[in-house]
């Protein structure tokens, strides 16, 4: 048998060792042992070859803005978006569009090869919406970019967000998106959860909502997105991204609600090093950690992904596109450090990341498209705690990114020594 590529002896996420075969694009073979040539052999040394880094919510219109026009002093999320609502009369399709370009650079060199970016629809011009469109029109050898229509400014509270919208799905985006804590009145956050989840049914589209962003236990427009997505039949079609006040909902409340998002079988996402940042600013002490019930969704059978939502921009000003770095956050705020949730926390940004987005062909298994990413790292476990190395990124069976084994030289005592951070 002759193959594009075999990558040999590599950690599973599974806990198994084995070799991946990768020929036109597909995987062929995972077993251990496998007795072929090919065109190029990787020597995995026992390292960890995992799917790739899936960031299921991002906004990549925005991203690599930092300081234009101005800092965010305050460090809030409504300054951000002030921020931005003065940015985009300055906004051109060349100027996103190269910021995009360099952010998916940088997320490949990360392994990560599917992003969902939210796109502001607010910008009568859709400026943004050109742009990024070109953008997964030329980036989509390397990297699955899904976009959502967002009204960033309200889909009831901007004037022209329904004649936008309508526009901005015509062009191609993928997804429909929303606001609703953001509408004017608790009643037309809730209309708005309607209204949006009727033109997904009617188009045939996945939809995903900002929902909830917030310290109001009151604010539940997650309950409204799970009764439309129930009475239109988009069960295993919707996504809530946020879910923030869950963190302040009362137990009884959330027992029900979680009832209610198993019933629509709704996709949760949480972006930790965000939510944990923007939220529980009015608290003094105690002061509340912001981030949706993770280890309940999960326990209860949901779909909970991360995402890193931002990277430099009016609402933060950090950032190196790690989902690694997401997930460990994620499994600190949320205080996942049992053996299955640390795991679950992995798979936050692997697996249940593509589930969100509905990729097809993705893992490490015969049948699925060649895409792998090799980690300095021996586990998932070990990967959290190191955020090492990407080794290698492949696509499709091309390898599209390296870097460099990381060792220290250390210098104790007669000679030199190579230390491998990996126990």
């Amino acid at each position: 048998m002759s193959l594009d590529l075999l990558i040999r002896n590599v950690a599973l996420p599974d806990g198994s060792r084995s070799d991946i075969a990768i020929d036109k694009g597909i995987i062929v073979e995972v077993a251990p042992a496998i007795a072929a040539e090919a065109g190029r052999v990787i020597e995995g040394e026992g390292y960890l070859a995992t799917p790739p880094f899936v960031d299921s919510h991002f906004h990549m219109d925005s991203t690599l803005s930092l300081g234009m026009p101005r800092l965010n002093q305050s460090g809030t999320l409504l300054e951000g978006i002030a921020l931005w609502g003065e940015l985009k009369p300055h906004l051109t399709v060349a100027a996103i569009k190269a910021r995009a370009l360099d952010f998916c650079k940088l997320a490949i060199a990360r392994g990560t090869l599917a992003i969902r970016s939210h796109v502001d629809i607010c910008d009568d011009r859709l400026l943004a919406v050109d742009a990024l469109l070109e953008v997964r029109a030329e980036m989509r050898p390397y990297i699955d970019l899904q976009l959502v229509a967002f009204p960033q400014d309200g889909y009831l509270r901007y004037g022209r967000s329904a004649e936008n919208l309508a526009r901005a799905l015509n062009r191609g985006v993928d997804v429909v998106g929303g606001i609703p804590h953001f509408e004017r009145t608790m009643a037309d956050g809730a209309a708005s959860v309607r209204t949006l989840c009727e033109i997904a049914a009617k188009r045939g589209l996945l939809v995903d909502m900002h929902c909830d962003e917030s310290d109001d236990p009151l604010s539940r427009h997650v309950e409204s997105l799970t009764c439309e997505t129930t009475r239109l039949g988009l069960q295993g079609r919707v996504t809530g991204s946020h879910l923030t006040s869950m963190h302040s909902m009362d137990n009884y409340y959330v027992s029900k609600l979680i009832g209610l998002m198993r019933e629509a079988d709704l996709h949760v996402v949480a972006n930790p090093l965000i939510n944990i940042t923007l939220q529980g600013r009015h608290d003094t002490y105690p002061k509340r950690r912001g981030m949706t019930r993770v280890k309940e969704l999960l326990a209860a059978g949901l779909n909970v992904a991360c995402g890193h939502d931002c990277v430099m921009d009016p609402w933060y000003p950090l950032g190196s596109h790690d989902m690694l770095e997401v997930a460990s956050m994620g499994l600190h705020v949320g205080q996942m450090t049992g053996v299955a949730e640390m795991a679950a926390m992995f798979q936050s940004v692997t697996s249940h990341g593509a589930k969100v987005l509905h990729l097809d062909g993705y893992g490490i298994a015969k049948g699925a498209r060649g895409d792998v990413v090799i980690l300095q790292a021996r586990n998932p476990i070990e990967a959290l705690r190191l955020k090492p190395a990407r080794l290698y990124v492949i696509r499709g069976g091309t390898v599209i990114a390296e870097t460099p084994k990381v060792e220290a030289l250390l210098h104790l005592g007669a000679g030199a020594q190579a230390f491998d951070f990996t126990r």
